[in-house]
């Protein structure tokens, strides 16, 4: 093992944790719609009938979505505004908690869309105006968690750099 005139340690380049790029959530969104456009015709090849799209499971999208959003504000106003301090560990919480969220955010969201464009054209299925109002719904909520929880990951960048600047 072999290590820097510093001493151990630092012979590793310095990580830094950035934004959650904006090429990943199209990504993930992406196979969201792929996902969720594969859905309609497997269900009906296996069930023989295509899954609705409930509104209680969209609706709780859009609570997500608003305690998200209502975090970031309390954290923005909190960090940036009073200049308070948060503590290391409820930071970190807050960084993964908008990190994932951004990511399961866009997952429905492509999902859900994926889902509703699926019936698009289909206007003979039993259903087909329903699961895509509502699919689009979902989608519209999949998208509001994914911003809320990017406006939360900004809340909680600092300046850097000096370790009394941390969140």
């Amino acid at each position: 093992m072999t290590s820097s005139p510093e001493g151990p340690g630092h012979d590793r380049p310095e990580a830094r944790l950035g934004p959650t790029p904006a090429t990943l959530l199209a990504g993930v969104a992406l196979a969201g719609v792929l996902l969720g456009g594969v859905l309609r015709p497997l269900s009906i090849r296996v069930s023989g009938t295509a899954p609705t799209v409930g509104l209680l499971q969209v609706a709780v999208l859009y609570f997500v979505a608003a305690v998200l959003a209502g975090v970031a504000w309390l954290t923005w106003r909190s960090l940036h505004r009073r200049h308070e301090y948060l503590d290391p560990h409820r930071a970190v919480n807050r960084l993964v908690l908008a990190k994932s969220c951004a990511l399961v955010g866009a997952l429905c969201a492509g999902g859900y869309g994926g889902y509703a464009l699926a019936f698009v054209g289909r206007a003979e299925a039993a259903l087909a105006q329903e699961r895509m109002v509502n699919g689009a719904l979902g989608a519209v909520a999949g998208l509001l968690v994914t911003l809320a929880a990017l406006a939360l990951e900004r809340a909680c960048r600092t300046r850097g750099g000096d370790p009394r600047d941390l969140p």
